[in-house]
């Protein structure tokens, strides 16, 4: 585990044309976002609805559904997931010298 991450949701943001039905439930798609910065209230990120290509390429506004805090961390972060259709990521390379010296 590299981190826990702590959120809030306003759940009377969610737009219900948003939700889709699943095999084990109802879901709604969000994106997270983890920033190198807090903000004025101590928050490292957003909450938000997934936005489909298109509303990416028209600008859509977001909708926000909170905020998040990291309340832990070992110091390291998860690689990320593989996307379809992308090249697998090559093994990272160790330039450290093998030499006991």
């Amino acid at each position: 585990m590299a981190s826990i991450i702590k959120a809030s949701l306003n759940l009377d943001a969610i737009p219900k044309d948003k939700i889709y039905i699943g095999k084990k439930g109802k879901y709604l798609p969000i994106t997270i976002t983890i920033n190198d910065e807090l903000d004025q209230f101590g928050n490292q990120g957003p909450v938000v609805v997934e936005q489909t290509k298109e509303e990416r390429d028209q600008k859509s506004a977001k909708t926000y559904l909170g905020n998040i805090k990291v309340v832990w961390s070992n110091g390291t972060n998860v690689d990320a997931a593989p996307r379809e259709g992308a090249p697998a990521q090559a093994a990272p390379v160790n330039n450290e010298p093998d030499l006991p010296f």
